[in-house]
């Protein structure tokens, strides 16, 4: 990497403005013979020089001494991959070393930072001794602790965050990892598997297993929401939308979602109700539509997530976790009579199967 020199700087504004090395040491105070071994690198310009010179180049200091605190992405990435090489095929005292340099040179480079912190952890293993390798990874989290105190990138913060948590449970830290994640599973930043594996090195197994099916949970209701937006925004085109549907069905079935949360059953039918009707597969679309109506008059009330047979440690979870809905009983069902009265369903508003539908949602409705 390039080290501070300030010589082919210097050479380059002042011809680049067209100025000779005597008018340049005119301006700065000095002879003509100071500038020409500045040029040279026989000497550095004192340091009281350089706010001057960068003034007289208008440029700032950093660019002035040929010095960049930042790297950018793509050379992070190279710099990544080298040396992870290096770690699998020189001393390792060698490339720590080098990596202490780095760190020195660009220490307000979070993402760099970041980067040679999880190479410290993942090479720290290869260090000659347990306490080398303890001070390796001790290393590491004073990396993500300065990532996570100075930068402004969220996502970064996460990952130092789930980094750090890391190096804690390689330092059989339970504790530690649990002040730094909190205990509070509904936040979707922190790695919620590292909460577990927290809890089951402090013993508490029960906990553990709760904060594993909290992951999945929230999980499964991301993926599924996804599938929905998927499922959305291809309606018109039935060869797209309908393995989607049959894909999030599956899942709808196997995860007994509406019980698990109707809301995203009731979602899921109507949804593929208005696919199949603009398909023009109108028997299928009042088959989704009859799935809603038992859903949403069975099961859907009262409005929230739910544990069941599966997901066993859920309950406190959903307890101390999951505000209840903002919206009443009353508009709910109300919206829902509405979206079955929805335009793309108008060609079958004299179906006799369609009717009877319409009539058990809204009587349903009617009777909050």
């Amino acid at each position: 990497m390039k080290e501070i020199n300030c010589a082919d700087v210097i050479m380059e504004e002042r011809r680049k403005r067209g100025i000779t090395q005597d008018e340049l040491a005119a301006h700065l105070g000095v002879v003509k013979a100071t500038v020409s071994k500045w040029e040279t690198g026989v000497s550095y310009p004192d340091i009281a020089m350089l706010p001057l010179m960068a003034t007289f180049f208008d440029i700032s200091i950093d660019n002035l001494m040929g010095y960049t605190p930042q790297m950018s992405d793509t050379k992070i990435n190279e710099l990544y991959q080298r040396l992870a090489q290096d770690f699998a095929q020189k001393p390792f005292e060698k490339v720590i070393a080098e990596c202490k340099g780095i760190i020195k040179k660009y220490y307000s480079c979070y993402l760099l930072l970041y980067k040679l912190a999880i190479l410290y952890l993942n090479h720290a293993p290869m260090a000659g001794s347990a306490e080398q390798t303890q001070q390796i990874i001790k290393v590491a989290v004073k990396l993500c602790e300065r990532v996570t105190a100075n930068s402004k990138d969220r996502d970064l913060i996460c990952g130092a965050v789930n980094v750090q948590a890391l190096c804690h449970l390689s330092l059989n830290e339970g504790e530690k990892v649990l002040e730094l994640l909190g205990e509070t599973l509904l936040n979707s930043s922190p790695d919620k598997t590292l909460i577990a594996q927290a809890y089951r090195l402090l013993g508490n197994e029960e906990k553990a297993q709760e904060a594993l099916q909290a992951d999945l949970y929230l999980k499964l209701m991301d993926v599924f929401q996804s599938m929905m937006l998927a499922l959305q925004n291809n309606l018109g085109d039935l060869s797209k939308a309908e393995p989607v549907y049959l894909k999030a069905e599956t899942i709808a079935d196997m995860f007994n979602m509406k019980h698990l949360n109707a809301n995203n059953a009731t979602v899921l039918f109507l949804l593929g109700a208005q696919m199949y009707q603009m398909g023009g597969l109108p028997e299928k679309a009042i088959e989704l539509l009859n799935r809603l109506a038992d859903v949403f008059i069975n099961d859907f009330f009262p409005v929230t997530l739910r544990a069941d047979g599966f997901f066993d440690k859920m309950d406190s979870f959903i307890t101390e976790n999951v505000a209840p809905t903002p919206r009443s009983d009353a508009a709910i069902k109300n919206d829902m009579v509405q979206h079955i009265s929805n335009p793309i369903f108008e060609s079958l508003g004299e179906n006799p199967a369609y009717k009877r539908i319409v009539k058990r949602i809204s009587d349903f409705a009617g009777g909050c």
